[in-house]
């Protein structure tokens, strides 16, 4: 009963915190940043998870886990329909080229240190420490644009400039997504062969899902039976990859990218019809992630440094050298790399389903890295982001008076 009360109280923290005027920077600037990222929930599950007070339990959270996969399974689904050809066939190639660099270089940062200082202090089979090293260095990729949006919408920052900001951030996710499932295809399974199985099986299962949602929304126009059949199809996606214990978020993705593909006229109905749900939902999840943190992990306050300094360099390397690549492009500010050490919960989201999936004291280490070190980078991004929206110092030249 208590464990119900709290998750009823979540829920109706969740709904308020979608609010949008508290969502509203103009009016409640502190509020609406500190509600933006959602990463305050991720907190509150860390406190009142069996880690540290313990209000939920281990078999709560147990119990709990098909609400997970239904929350990743929406967040899959979110990030698929975000995938719309017509709008990326529109991007130049410098765009991508901007996105791949910031998120690869960051990946690097991270990921080749990591899995050198993994092998050393740990005895796990080499391809278990390289998918954790891996999944590392992808969580460190993924940034968040919130501030680049609160940015523009306050009249602080450019409206042009925040939206090519947030436009980069979209775009990284790809890469995070790409090594979550290489490292399910080394790590979630007895053989490589057996792990790229689960991952094909995933993917198959959430386009099969796609298609299902496509031929049943194709001929329906009244918007309540049109958001009926999406959260069925949504909680089909969920449930089924929960009980075939296969990748809710990679199913999701290919759910949303299959319904952007062949959906026709009905997927825009279908992304606002989902839209209603996409705040609380994520908030939930970030939640019950949260209640997996173990604060007392010894071993991830020890990385918890060196990967918050290695991203941290990361993103300001490669925000300079996307900048580059996308002078002629896009509109960006000069500090391109602060604006991007925001991490929102898509990394979150990433490395809770790795332990789901992949269960041990190696993926326990990585989800409390990457949980911790999301706060971390969210202070860090608070005060980065104010380098963003100052003038850069003017460039004298030689020979100037």
């Amino acid at each position: 009963m208590q464990a119900l009360l709290v998750f009823l109280a979540i829920a109706a923290l969740s709904l308020l915190a979608s609010s949008r005027t508290l969502l509203d920077p103009s009016r409640f600037p502190g509020v609406a940043q500190l509600a933006a990222s959602g990463l305050i929930f991720l907190i509150f599950g860390a406190l009142l998870g069996p880690g540290l007070i313990g209000v939920l339990s281990a078999e709560d959270l147990q119990g709990l886990r098909p609400v997970v996969s239904l929350g990743l399974g929406t967040a899959g689904v979110i990030l698929g329909l975000n995938l719309e050809p017509r709008v990326l066939r529109l991007l130049p190639r410098p765009v991508f080229s901007a996105a791949l660099a910031h998120a690869g270089v960051a990946f690097l940062f991270v990921a080749v240190p990591m899995a050198g200082a993994l092998l050393l202090t740990t005895r796990l089979p080499l391809g278990v420490v390289v998918g954790g090293a891996a999944l590392l260095g992808a969580a460190a990729s993924l940034s968040s644009g919130h501030f680049a949006v609160l940015g523009y919408r306050s009249g602080r920052m450019e409206r042009a400039r925040g939206l090519a900001v947030a436009l980069l951030t979209m775009l990284d996710d790809w890469v995070g997504l790409l090594v979550l499932a290489l490292a399910l295809v080394l790590g979630s399974a007895a053989s490589v062969a057996d792990g790229g199985g689960l991952v094909a099986l995933a993917l198959l299962l959430g386009m099969l899902c796609g298609a299902l949602i496509a031929f049943l929304t194709y001929a329906l126009k009244d918007l309540s039976e049109l958001t009926a059949v999406m959260l069925g199809g949504v909680a089909l996606v969920g449930g089924a990859a929960s009980y075939l214990r296969v990748s809710a978020l990679l199913a999701g993705v290919a759910c949303g990218a299959t319904l952007a593909l062949v959906g026709g006229r009905a997927v825009e109905q279908v992304a606002r019809a989902l839209g209603r749900f996409e705040r609380p939902t994520y908030l939930m999840l970030v939640f019950l992630a949260g209640c997996y943190v173990q604060a007392r992990d010894v071993d991830a306050w020890v990385l918890l440094p060196g990967y918050v300094a290695l991203r941290f360099l990361g993103k300001v390397w490669g925000g300079s050298l996307a900048r580059r690549f996308a002078a002629t492009a896009l509109e960006l500010p000069p500090r391109l790399g602060y604006a991007l050490i925001a991490q929102g919960g898509l990394a979150v989201c990433l490395v809770v389903q790795y332990l789901m999936l992949v269960p041990g004291p190696l993926s326990q280490h990585v989800f409390d890295v990457v949980a911790l070190g999301a706060v971390v980078n969210e202070v860090l991004a608070n005060r980065a982001f104010r380098h963003v929206l100052e003038p850069p110092p003017p460039v004298v030249k030689e020979g100037a008076a």
